[in-house]
């Protein structure tokens, strides 16, 4: 079972590959030179701390709507190869969401879907291997890192930043 102390953490450096490597892929699928699914998804749950940017392509679920949404992000994130769950610091709300994320996923979605009697073992349609990860020091280490990188930050604004956490 997982706890708050065996989440998997990923540093800033290598979220950013993460989600470069998916810009890459994307640009080559509407250039018709592959095909290209997305695979990564980052869950922002920061609340009216989400002003002053966030990593280009996040989805905001603030914390206070989290417990709701939950059945919801499960099945709309269900082919996501890679989670990844931040707040600010990423040292409670971040670690929490990604915590409940799981085990609300582990209680909705069967290892194994059911089929018909006789279809073949290969043919049986199991659910992605998700791995769920925190990002490391939060959107504060981020933005220390990638806040000025318009690749990967948006809505970045560097005054509010200037002294580490903005509140």
């Amino acid at each position: 079972m997982t706890t708050i102390g065996s989440l998997q953490r990923l540093s800033a450096t290598s979220l950013s590959k993460l989600i470069l490597a998916e810009q890459a892929s994307t640009a080559a699928a509407a250039a018709g030179t592959e095909n290209s699914r997305s695979t990564l998804v980052i869950i922002d749950v920061r609340d009216d701390d989400y002003i002053g940017g966030h990593i280009k392509g996040s989805q905001n679920v603030p914390s206070h709507k989290l417990d709701a949404m939950l059945p919801t992000l499960v099945r709309q994130l269900q082919d996501k190869e890679t989670v990844v769950f931040h707040c600010a610091l990423s040292q409670q709300r971040g670690p929490s969401a990604a915590l409940r994320y799981i085990r609300e996923r582990d209680r909705l979605m069967p290892k194994e879907v059911e089929t018909k009697q006789g279809e073949e073992e290969e043919e049986r349609k199991k659910p992605v291997d998700q791995k769920v990860f925190v990002l490391d020091r939060g959107f504060v280490g981020w933005q220390e890192a990638f806040g000025l990188d318009e690749r990967l930050t948006e809505g970045y604004s560097k005054e509010l930043w200037r002294d580490g956490y903005w509140m």
